[in-house]
């Protein structure tokens, strides 16, 4: 296992190891690896048709828009993944009858099952997870948490980044190497 850093070192990172997201990325594979293999190998759906059948099981009926949003996808990849689960009768899809543009989904009756089979067993694997760490030190974490989520969207707020991914044109494969 490589070293881990410390406070001084994640303020002035010199290393891939010192980077905070890479860090982030290392522990959230930890835990996403597993919950991958639970939903994909046990119950025959993706990481990203969890989310979406979590969310709506959490949110009810909403727009396909709405959907997105709260996943932080963009609408081609949602609408790719709400196709798969009504081709799986996990989600089911209404025109609204005001706007025909405007898609609402929710789950199924097959999709309220599987999310009450699945979701104990991702809850208990985030229980696992957790073990061993003092409440003191899960509430400082969930502080941080919430600091790290706040300055991430200020800072997207602000254009920390000007730089656009374009991956609807192929992304960096037409544009790898730099030329000119």
């Amino acid at each position: 296992m490589q070293a881990f850093p410390d406070a001084d070192a994640l303020r002035a990172p010199s290393s891939l190891n010192d980077l905070l997201m890479y860090r982030l990325s290392r522990a959230m594979r930890a835990g996403n690896g597993m919950a991958t293999r639970m939903v994909e190998g046990g119950f025959g759906i993706t990481r990203r048709e969890w989310g979406m059948i979590a969310t709506l099981a959490q949110e009810g009926e909403i727009t396909s828009s709405t959907l997105a949003l709260h996943l932080h996808l963009d609408r081609v990849r949602t609408s790719r993944g709400l196709r798969s689960l009504v081709e799986k009768q996990l989600v089911e899809r209404r025109q609204d009858s005001l706007d025909r543009r405007e898609v609402h989904v929710r789950l199924s009756a097959s999709g309220v099952q599987l999310f009450g089979k699945l979701f104990p067993r991702i809850a208990g694997l985030n229980t696992d997870l957790l073990a061993g760490l003092p409440p003191a030190h899960i509430e400082i974490f969930l502080q941080c948490l919430q600091h790290l989520e706040h300055r991430g969207s200020e800072l997207i707020a602000q254009g920390a980044v000007v730089e656009k991914a374009d991956r609807r044109a192929g992304g960096t494969r037409h544009r790898w190497p730099e030329r000119g």
